[in-house]
């Protein structure tokens, strides 16, 4: 089942919890929630405190990425927090492994997310331990950037690599510049969980634009 994840780097933090119930009123699948730490990416967002605070009003899973360097020191946190998928950035560590399997030996989703630069070779020796995998489509640290056009044929090279290696199985999401107007594009590439922030919140009516993109790609 593809699902819609949005993105509360875009929503009102002095209100999340509005946001948040907005979202799942509107059909959100998931929440996804940017970690960034001003050094990996150039930006600071939030840590596993505020995790924890959305993992007490929301209903559905939390999608947490992080932006972060040595995500490894950190893992334990985020899933005490209530993680429900944790992602790490393939650039961020160079014992990618060891972490996806801490993160799975915990009995959560673990992701890995590749920058616009990193090719999908690098997931080869470890597909069999991980459950999603992070295409950014834009470079990462802020949110409202437009969609990189490239990143349709690394979502199609990712889509067929997966099949070739009978991993089916794996999620793959899409981060960065999804709207109305190209989520079908993405979605045919082979996306299967589309984050989206400002293609959701700056709408005029966020739940109806949830509707909107989950007939998009049906």
């Amino acid at each position: 089942m593809k699902k819609i994840s949005p993105s509360l780097l875009s929503a009102n933090f002095s209100n999340l919890e509005k946001d948040i119930k907005m979202l799942e009123e509107g059909g959100a699948d998931l929440l996804h929630i940017d970690v960034m730490d001003g050094h990996f990416v150039p930006n600071i967002t939030i840590g596993p405190v505020v995790v924890e605070a959305i993992n007490e009003v929301a209903t559905i899973p939390l999608d947490v990425h992080l932006m972060i360097s040595d995500p490894g020191y950190y893992v334990d946190a985020f899933i005490d927090a209530g993680a429900d998928y944790l992602t790490i950035h393939a650039e961020s560590t160079p014992h990618v492994h060891r972490v996806v399997q801490k993160i799975r030996a915990r009995g959560v989703k673990a992701g890995v997310s590749l920058n616009p630069h990193t090719p999908i070779s690098v997931l080869e020796n470890i597909l069999q331990d991980i459950d999603l995998v992070l295409i950014m489509s834009v470079n990462p640290g802020f949110g409202g950037q437009s969609f990189i056009p490239q990143s349709l044929n690394k979502i199609k090279q990712l889509r067929k690599m997966l099949d070739d290696n009978h991993a089916g199985h794996i999620e793959i999401e899409v981060d960065g510049g999804i709207k109305l107007d190209n989520i079908k594009e993405i979605s045919d590439a082979g996306c299967t969980v589309f984050v989206s922030g400002s293609g959701i919140f700056k709408a005029e009516n966020p739940k109806g634009m949830i509707a909107e993109m989950k007939r998009a790609i049906r």
